[in-house]
C-alpha cells in the first residue's frame, strides 16, 4: 500500500472537482465509455493534485486488484444462477403462484414482491422482459391500464436490483466499505420492502387511474402461460433463499453466543462466494438437469450469461481506482474533516453523492461506484458499526436509483416495453424510481440513528 501523500488541501479539492467534472463531461458530452472516463478522471485528479506518478500507479493497481477480488466471483456466480432461474421458468412460477395467492384484486402486491425477489439473482433488464407479459395478461383480463400492474412489477425489480445482494450493486458498495453482506441483506430487505410498497402498489394504483395505457397489440393475442411446464413454487423459493440464509447465518452466528459452536461452519458456508456456488450447483441440478437440459446446454447458457459481467466488473474496478486515488492523495481526510464540521451524517452524504452522479450520468452502477469510492476514502470508516455501514450502503443504493431520465437506458427500455411516450414515462417511471430510492434512503437514515 502506498503511503498517503501530504498535499495542499485547497489544491486537493480543486483537483477532485476538476477531475469529476472531466469524468462527467466525457460520459455525458462525448459519450466516452464509463470505464475509460472513470479511469481518466481518477488519474487526472491525482496529476492535478500533485501526487507522485508512482503513487498514482499504485492507486490504480490497488484499486483494480482490491475491488475485483471482493466481487468478481460473486458477479459471475450470480449471473449464472440468474440465467438458470430464467431459462427454467422459475421467474414465471413465482409470479403466477403469487398472483393466484393474492387474487386479481391484490395482484399488484404479488407482482411487486415477485419483482423484488427475482431482481436479486436476475439482472433488471432480463427480469423485466421475463415478467412484463404477466402484467400485460392481468391488464387484459381486468381491462385496466397496464400501469396498474407494470409499475408495482417495476418497483419490485428496481428494489431487488438496487438494495439486496446477490445483485452486484450493493455487493460492490459493501466490498468497498468493508461491511458484512449479512447486514447489507437484512437492511436491504427492510428498506426495500418499504420502498416497494410506496413505489409499487401505492404509486401504481395512482398511475393506473390517472394514465390509461392499453395492452400492446402484439401481446393482446398471445396465449396464456402453460403452467404445467413450470417448476414448483417452493422449489424456486428454496433455491433463491439458499445464499441469503447462509450469508445471514454467518453474520448472526458471530453475535449469538448459543451459535458459537457453529461459527466455523457458517463462516465457511456463509462466505458469499461459497453460498452462491452452492445455490448455483443446486439450481443446475434441480432446475437444469431435472427440467430436460443436459450439461452441454447448461454450459452454453451459463457461459452466455457471463457476457454482460465484463462491463460491470471493469466499471466497478475503475471505481475502486477512484477510491484509492482519493484515499492516497489525502482527499479522504479533507472530505472527512468537512463532513465532521458540517455535522452531516455519512448516510446523507452517501445518498446525495450517489444521487448527483445518477442524475448527471444515468448509470446506477457508476453512481454506486463513485459514491462508495468517495465514502470509503474517508478516514475512520472501518471503525463504524456493521449496522451503520449497512445503512450507508442502502443510502448509496437509494441515491443511485432516483431520478431515472433520458440518460438512463432503463428509461428507454421501460418506455418501449410498456408502450408509453416520453412525457408519460417521466411522470410514471421517473417518479417511481425516485420513490424507490427516496423511501429506501429515509428508512436507512431512521435505522442509522439507532446503529
Amino acid at each position: 500500500m502506498a503511503a498517503e501523500t501530504v498535499l495542499n488541501p485547497t489544491r486537493l479539492v480543486i483537483a477532485a472537482i476538476l477531475g469529476l467534472i472531466l469524468l462527467l463531461v466525457l460520459i455525458i458530452k462525448f459519450k466516452v465509455q464509463a470505464m475509460i472516463a472513470i479511469l481518466v478522471g481518477a488519474i487526472a485528479i491525482g496529476l492535478i493534485a500533485g501526487m507522485p506518478t508512482a503513487d498514482i500507479v499504485t492507486a490504480v493497481n490497488d484499486g483494480i486488484g482490491n475491488t475485483l477480488k471482493g466481487i468478481a466471483l460473486l458477479v459471475g456466480l450470480g449471473s449464472m444462477f440468474g440465467a438458470i432461474l430464467e431459462i427454467s421458468g422459475g421467474a414465471q412460477t413465482l409470479a403466477v403462484t403469487m398472483v393466484r395467492w393474492f387474487g386479481d384484486k391484490k395482484a399488484a402486491w404479488a407482482l411487486g414482491i415477485t419483482g423484488m425477489v427475482i431482481a436479486m439473482p436476475v439482472f433488471f433488464d432480463a427480469g423485466l422482459i421475463i415478467l412484463i407479459p404477466l402484467a400485460f395478461s392481468l391488464a387484459k383480463k381486468t381491462k385496466r391500464s397496464t400501469l396498474f400492474y407494470a409499475v408495482p412489477l417495476l418497483a419490485g425489480l428496481a428494489v431487488g436490483h438496487a438494495f439486496i445482494p446477490p445483485t452486484p450493486g450493493p455487493i460492490l458498495v459493501a466490498n468497498m466499505l468493508g461491511v458484512d453482506l449479512g447486514w447489507v441483506i437484512l437492511i436491504g430487505i427492510f428498506c426495500g420492502a418499504f420502498a416497494m410498497i410506496v413505489a409499487g402498489p401505492v404509486w401504481g394504483s395512482i398511475c393506473g387511474k390517472k394514465y390509461y395505457i392499453p395492452v400492446p397489440e402484439h401481446v393482446a393475442n398471445q396465449e396464456d402461460f402453460d403452467e404445467s411446464k413450470l417448476p414448483k413454487f417452493w422449489t424456486i423459493v428454496g433455491i433463491i433463499l439458499i445464499p441469503l440464509v447462509l450469508i445471514i447465518l454467518k453474520s448472526v452466528s458471530g453475535v449469538i453466543p448459543a451459535m458459537a459452536g457453529l461459527l466455523p461452519l457458517f463462516n465457511f458456508l456463509g462466505e458469499p462466494f461459497v453460498a452462491l456456488l452452492i445455490a448455483t450447483i443446486v439450481a443446475m441440478l434441480v432446475l437444469g438437469l431435472k427440467h430436460g437440459y443436459n450439461m452441454e446446454e447448461l454450459e452454453k447458457i451459463m457461459t452466455k450469461s457471463l457476457e454482460p459481467t465484463g462491463m460491470i466488473l471493469l466499471v466497478t474496478a475503475c471505481g475502486g481506482v477512484l477510491r484509492y486515488v482519493l484515499q492516497y492523495s489525502g482527499l479522504g481526510d479533507v472530505i472527512g474533516n468537512t463532513v465532521s464540521s458540517m455535522s452531516l451524517p455519512l448516510v446523507v452524504l452517501a445518498f446525495l453523492v450517489a444521487a448527483l452522479v445518477r442524475i448527471c450520468v444515468g448509470s446506477s452502477t457508476v453512481a454506486m461506484t463513485m459514491a462508495a469510492g468517495i465514502i470509503a476514502a474517508i478516514p475512520g470508516i472501518s471503525e463504524l458499526s456493521p449496522l451503520y455501514l449497512a445503512c450507508v450502503t442502502a443510502a448509496v443504493a437509494g441515491g443511485a436509483t432516483v431520478c431515472s431520465h433520458f440518460n438512463d437506458s432503463g428509461f428507454w427500455l421501460v418506455k418501449s416495453l410498456v408502450g408509453m411516450d416520453e412525457k408519460t414515462t417521466l411522470k410514471t417511471w421517473t417518479i417511481m424510481e425516485t420513490l424507490v430510492g427516496g423511501t429506501g434512503f429515509i428508512v436507512a437514515l431512521v435505522i442509522s440513528f439507532f446503529a
